[in-house]
């Protein structure tokens, strides 16, 4: 049994979600994420508030992250991505981590996922994980994506996109690489954490 069989999943306070039923498609997290939030704020808004959408990446786009569907096994299920986005639920102190790809449950509690996906200690310096954290609010109002960075030169998906239009709002078609940006003086929606302030936020309190 691997290290991740041994995880249990975490009570949701979410209710509204049942990951069977959710809107997903492989290799658009930040879609899927963004399609999360929209299913807090239409079923169980209350709640939205304690929600955040959490991009993870760095200024070389170059990130690993285990336990990751697509991995092998063998590996520990690692994938090097060039970014990657979850939604982290936190409230009265205990943070829950949904995050569709990975081998992990559905929720899984913010521990769990930082000391078995976001492995700090096994990384050099150049690859460290920075972190992109909006409120779900504020995410569901700004993003935006025409999915021209999920195309080769000829315009051909290099993945199936998902069978809904593109995200947009009303002044932006595509905005999704300044997200992924972990610069903050020409895009500052969400603030910038490093990997032991978002484990200070998300985990050590509980």
């Amino acid at each position: 049994m691997s290290t991740f069989e041994n995880v249990s999943i975490c009570d949701s306070p979410l209710s509204c979600l049942d990951d069977s039923k959710l809107i997903y498609t492989p290799f658009y997290c930040e879609e899927n994420i963004y399609k999360l939030c929209e299913t807090v704020k239409s079923e169980q808004i209350d709640q939205l508030k304690n929600c955040y959408a959490v991009f993870i990446s760095n200024q070389h786009e170059h990130i690993p992250l285990w336990g990751q569907k697509v991995g092998r096994q063998t590996e520990e299920f690692l994938v090097i991505w060039d970014y990657h986005v979850i939604m982290i639920h936190l409230e009265n102190n205990t943070s829950r981590v949904y995050d569709f790809d990975s081998v992990l449950p559905f929720p899984v509690s913010g521990k769990h996922y930082f000391d078995l996906v976001l492995r700090h200690c096994r990384i050099k310096d150049t690859y460290q994980y920075q972190f992109r954290v909006i409120n779900a609010e504020d995410y569901l109002q700004t993003f935006a994506s025409d999915r021209s960075r999920m195309k080769d030169n000829d315009g051909n998906y290099l993945k199936p996109p998902p069978a809904y239009e593109c995200i947009r709002t009303e002044n932006e078609t595509n905005n999704l690489n300044k997200f992924i940006s972990m610069e903050t003086q020409h895009f500052q929606v969400g603030e910038i954490m490093s990997w032991n302030q978002m484990k200070q936020l998300f985990v050590t309190s509980q």
